[in-house]
């Protein structure tokens, strides 16, 4: 199981997927904004999506978790 945690804090601007979701590195996962600017977060490694952590409209934490990964 892989953690993707956030880059920065933000507010979650777009979950771009749901569970179960097949996932290559690299997809968008979820698009934070922070200072008017767009910060994408990517998968980190190939999977299925296994939980979300987050929902459209939050505030995270940088070092917050996002996503998990089923990466088996």
């Amino acid at each position: 199981m892989v953690e993707v945690q956030a880059s920065m804090s933000g507010n979650v601007w777009k979950v771009e997927v749901k569970e179960n979701d097949v996932v290559k590195a690299g997809d968008i996962l979820v698009i934070l904004e922070s200072m008017k600017m767009e910060i994408p977060i990517e998968a980190t490694h190939d999977g299925v999506i296994a939980s979300l952590h987050t929902a459209e409209g939050e505030f995270v934490q940088e070092g917050d978790v996002i996503v998990k990964i089923n990466n088996d």
